[in-house]
């Protein structure tokens, strides 16, 4: 049973088809690394899927269920059970990582925990950023801000993840660690994986499977050499 199908999906701007009519699978518990050069679609595929853009024509299903069809979302973002890691990381400097995950359990409509502290204690735990629950983002690291990002993605228990090139403002040597992080994590914890990044080694790396794309378009499926922990 497929996590994520988008059928002839079709996104344009500015009469630019920016998603040309694609057809995508996602099996549950996947890791799919979407792969391309700027501007190639693969960020604009990730936000059709979180249901922060709408299609011009297509279809898109999660679970089975219709979420998106042309021209209107047919379920919203909050009801998609879905996690999502933006490139800019989208952290506020006058909140810190607590209320960061606080925030995102207020407006999470699908899962109602009781104990609201305790489940953000056990995410930030799972980041290894427990330590830091009170700091704000100025004053960490930029891979400890990528840290926060993450377990506010997951802190809802969401059942799919999407990640937008996270680490690529890191260097090499952090980038390398924290593929790491996400792959434990992605063992521990069994969440379909939608990742994007213009990195062959880093979409190699994480991936199951590796799909490329250029102008709009899939323009291969690349093998992937998948690292296990």
């Amino acid at each position: 049973m497929s996590a994520i199908e988008m059928l002839d999906v079709l996104k344009t701007y500015s009469g630019r088809r920016v998603v040309d009519a694609i057809s995508v699978s996602v099996e549950r518990s996947e890791r799919v690394v979407l792969l391309g050069p700027s501007g190639c679609g693969k960020t604009t595929v990730l936000r059709l899927m979180a249901g922060l853009e709408v299609p011009d024509s297509g279809a898109i299903n999660i679970d089975d269920n219709e979420v998106a069809v042309g021209g209107r979302n047919l379920i919203a973002p909050e009801r998609r059970h879905i996690g999502m890691v933006f490139q800019d990381l989208a952290l506020w400097p006058h909140m810190t990582v607590f209320q960061h995950l606080e925030f995102a359990l207020r407006y999470d409509k699908l899962n109602q925990f009781p104990d609201k502290p305790s489940r953000i204690l056990e995410v930030l735990e799972m980041v290894r950023m427990a330590d830091r629950a009170h700091a704000k983002p100025g004053e960490l690291s930029g891979g400890q801000q990528q840290r926060v990002a993450l377990a506010r993605a997951l802190v809802t228990n969401p059942t799919i993840v999407l990640m937008d090139e996270p680490l690529s403002s890191l260097d090499h040597e952090l980038n390398l660690h924290l593929r790491g992080e996400i792959l434990r994590l992605h063992a521990a914890l069994g969440f379909t994986l939608v990742y994007v990044t213009h990195s062959r080694e880093e979409a190699a790396d994480i991936g199951t499977r590796v799909i490329a794309m250029q102008n709009g378009k899939v323009h291969a499926h690349l093998p992937a050499r998948s690292r296990t922990v």
